[in-house]
């Protein structure tokens, strides 16, 4: 009975040491964002004004969504081996996003962006096609050498996976090294933000038809924060998706933008500029869309501690496409609990038959 009291109180300790790092992240977020806001013309409009645009932007995309993504095409992939493995290889790849926006008001600011013409990823393979694992990164995440330490690769390639890793548009290798502010996208203007996800779908379901066409026999999605709402947005438009788990997601832009403070001065305001704001990215949000997958096929991964894409999220997700949910007790970064969830994962997989039964 001692021991059990000690560790719950562990738990707790650790949980508010979590809580803590995050809000120490997100306080430096905030100050950074309002020297942002000082910047951005967006922002810095009156409440009427914000929100008359926020109303001219809504009806700019389809209703349905589907008319707003592509269908995945043949990609040219360059290989490049970056180390050989026992039983398998590491290979970075590169291939032609070809993205046009749908927003012609953008495209030219968007597309001005060369390194984000390219889209990459790094795939951890065995000698012959297996199930794969397209793992999806954060926020200002995307360089391989910092992946490779924040997901355990080399334990999912362990247990029978190929493992690739995704990088989204603007960050990484196709980002542009040159400029040290953040990365377009996602950001203060939701056109971009839109055309942002737009494009990672189209990259992901090429990946995903070249690793079906090179004879691996299921592809299926882990992302974590913004990759976590990338995932679920994936679980929306691809339906060959053979298993998605969102991690500490992000659920709603709308939600996060407001709960930065980036809405309003009052709470009239925020509420009005967040009904707004998520019409415009309706088009985009996985719980404005019906999931494609099944719930035995989806697992969502949630933090107790979190405070910066809060346990509500999760449970948005969770809740929304009747999937299970899973915590951990620590936080977003200090990921506290986060190897049981991984074992569950593991479980997951091996029960629809694409790793070996794990207990």
């Amino acid at each position: 009975m001692l021991g059990f009291v000690l560790q719950k109180a562990t738990r707790f300790a650790m949980g508010r040491t979590a809580a803590v790092i995050d809000r120490a992240a997100t306080l430096a977020a905030h100050a950074q964002s309002a020297r942002a806001r000082k910047r951005n013309l967006s922002e810095s409009l009156p409440h009427e004004e914000r929100l008359r645009l926020l109303g001219l932007l809504a009806p700019q995309y389809p209703s349905d969504g589907e008319r707003f993504f592509r269908e995945p095409r043949p990609i040219h992939v360059d290989e490049r081996q970056v180390k050989r493995l026992a039983g398998g290889r590491i290979v970075d790849l590169a291939w032609p996003s070809d993205y046009e926006p749908y927003n012609p008001d953008v495209a030219e600011r968007y597309l001005r962006y060369r390194d984000n013409h390219i889209a990459a990823a790094r795939l951890f393979l065995h000698d012959e096609p297996r199930p794969v694992a397209i793992l999806i990164h954060g926020y200002l995440g995307g360089q391989y050498a910092v992946e490779q330490r924040v997901w355990p690769v080399d334990w999912l390639h362990r247990i029978g996976l190929d493992v690739a890793l995704f990088v989204l548009p603007f960050h990484g290798v196709r980002g542009d090294a040159r400029r040290r502010r953040p990365p377009p996208f996602p950001g203060s203007d939701p056109r971009v933000s839109n055309e942002g996800f737009r494009q990672a779908m189209g990259d992901l379901r090429d990946l995903a038809r070249w690793f079906a066409e090179r004879g691996h026999p299921a592809v299926g999605a882990i992302g974590m924060s913004l990759g976590g709402y990338t995932t679920s947005l994936l679980a929306t438009v691809e339906p060959e998706l053979a298993f998605a788990v969102p991690m500490i997601p992000l659920a709603s832009l709308a939600d996060f933008a407001r709960d930065q403070g980036r809405l309003g001065t009052t709470p009239m305001e925020q509420t009005a500029q967040h009904r707004a704001l998520d019409a415009v990215h309706r088009v985009v949000s996985p719980l404005h869309r019906k999931p494609l997958l099944p719930p035995e096929r989806l697992l969502v991964i949630g933090a107790e501690a979190d405070r910066i894409t809060p346990l509500s999220h999760a449970r948005r997700i969770a809740r929304h496409f009747d999937a299970p949910l899973e915590t951990w007790h620590g936080g977003h970064l200090l990921q506290l609990g986060r190897a049981d969830k991984f074992r569950r994962i593991a479980r997951m997989l091996g029960e629809l038959g694409l790793t070996e039964p794990r207990r």
